[in-house]
């Protein structure tokens, strides 16, 4: 038997009971026209000079969309320089009630907006498919913290177009069109061959994370609209 049960925002967690020799799934969805709902926005990969970040124009607002895609609706606005070829623009968000030291198989649905043209060129590589978003989830939160003068991440979420014990590729940030004029885009992993999975730690806990890993040398900015969540596991 499968349990389905499917939590909106508000929720922070839900509990698992009771189903012998099945699977159990369920769903978190993040809708940002309705609210932040607890999710923080770092940066890492970049020069922790004391000048550093607003060199980089690391920059974030809950805020409207762009106003073709609606502006009276909310989303969360990321935007930054990438001055080092590697700059990592990510969020990130606690979920709990999960079942204590538990593998899940997790699936990411992300719709964003972007406005990268598809086969545009730039510096270091093209702004759409020269960044990469991922998602990924652990046990531990992740933070940026100071390694030899840089900015790093805590997590192994691979590099650019590689992905990392802890992260998953679920695309790019290009866009069909001709124009710089914002579109709405989804990214997923469903479907693909390579499952992503993470333990919950042991109070029942895993870290959503959420970015773009750039390896094109200029602005990118990009406003995400809806996260969804889907974890499985047997019980």
């Amino acid at each position: 038997m499968v349990i389905v049960a499917t939590l909106v925002i508000g929720m922070m967690g839900c509990s698992m009971s009771g189903d012998e020799g099945g699977i159990v799934v369920f769903s978190h969805t993040f809708d940002f026209s309705k609210e932040q709902g607890d999710w923080v926005v770092d940066f890492s990969d970049f020069p922790a000079g004391a000048n550093d970040t607003t060199g980089y124009g690391l920059h974030f607002a809950y805020t409207n969309r762009p106003p073709n895609l609606g502006s009276n609706l909310k989303s969360m606005m990321i935007s930054g320089t990438n001055h080092s070829d590697d700059l990592f623009m990510f969020m990130k968000r606690k979920v709990t009630g999960l079942s204590p030291n538990t593998d899940y198989t997790i699936v990411f649905d992300v719709e964003l907006a972007s406005n990268a043209p598809r086969g545009t060129a730039g510096m270091g590589g093209s702004p759409g498919e020269s960044v990469f978003l991922k998602a990924g989830a652990m046990g531990m939160e992740p933070r940026a913290v100071i390694d030899q003068n840089q900015y790093v991440l805590n997590v192994d979420k691979g590099n650019q177009a590689s992905p990392g014990e802890s992260s998953v590729i679920l695309g790019d940030i290009a866009v069909a069109t001709n124009s710089y004029e914002y579109a709405l885009i989804t990214r997923t992993n469903s479907g693909s061959p390579a499952a992503f999975r993470a333990r919950a730690n042991s109070k029942g806990e895993l870290w959503l994370l959420v970015g773009t890993d750039s390896g094109f040398e200029g602005m990118t900015t990009v406003y995400y609209t809806r996260v969804s969540v889907i974890f499985s596991t047997a019980s």
